[in-house]
């Protein structure tokens, strides 16, 4: 799910692999795209006006809602497990340990600015663009999470840590969340833990306490004075 800048829509992304819009207030929502296979992630681009999909059809494709017809099809190496999106920055994370990294600003932005292998071992859960711009946190099922910088000039400033890990038990990083105004960020996992860090300091800031179930989403509201997140199966 996303909503819109405006807060007046919500857009789905569905198992079939529709893209749907609900305008709230309207009794029901309107199929507006689709996909050859079910979509992963799904985010409204207000900058652009588009909403911008990623699918297990290997395809990243950008939908203006007048229209059924995708306004651009990217193609992926692998299929879409992870993405985010902070205008003009898109990543995307795909099997096979594939990342993908798109300037929405680029007359060519179609092209991808960088594809690379994951700075991780093991198969990508979830990816997080930093609010700056200048780079993302990716994590993996191993409990472990990366900090890559875009420009290959902070390349130095690149590291990886360990996470959501107790003894010899080794959970997956199902989400990471930056909060809008400090830069810092939170991780959920598999194992019903969820935890804030700081990556400029490079240390936790705290650790909750754990749940009865996995965490597989976690979010920060606009203002950054709420975390909220969701305890069920992953």
């Amino acid at each position: 799910l996303c909503c819109s800048a405006t807060n007046d829509m919500v857009f789905a992304g569905c198992g079939d692999g529709s893209l749907r819009i609900w305008r709230l207030g309207q009794p029901q929502a309107q199929q507006v795209g689709k996909h050859d296979a079910p979509i992963k992630h799904c985010f409204h681009v207000a900058e652009t006006n588009v909403v911008l999909t990623g699918g297990w059809d290997k395809s990243v494709r950008a939908w203006d809602c007048r229209t059924p017809n995708p306004v651009a099809t990217i193609p992926l190496p692998e299929r879409c497990y992870a993405m985010d999106v902070r205008h003009p920055l898109l990543v995307v994370g795909t099997a096979e340990r594939k990342v993908c990294i798109y300037d929405l600003s680029s007359a060519n932005w179609q092209q991808p600015y960088r594809v690379e292998d994951s700075p991780l071992r093991h198969q990508t859960r979830c990816v997080a663009a930093f609010p700056d711009r200048e780079g993302f946190a990716i994590g993996s099922i191993e409990g472990r999470v990366g900090i890559h910088h875009v420009d290959p000039k902070n390349a130095h400033r690149n590291f990886a840590f360990k996470c959501h890990r107790e003894n010899n038990d080794i959970s997956a990083v199902n989400c990471i969340a930056f909060h809008p105004t400090f830069g810092t960020f939170a991780t959920t996992g598999s194992d019903g833990t969820f935890n804030f860090w700081d990556k400029e300091a490079r240390q936790r800031l705290k650790q909750f306490n754990k749940a009865c179930s996995p965490i597989p989403v976690g979010a920060f509201n606009r203002e950054g004075n709420i975390f909220a997140y969701a305890v069920s199966y992953d």
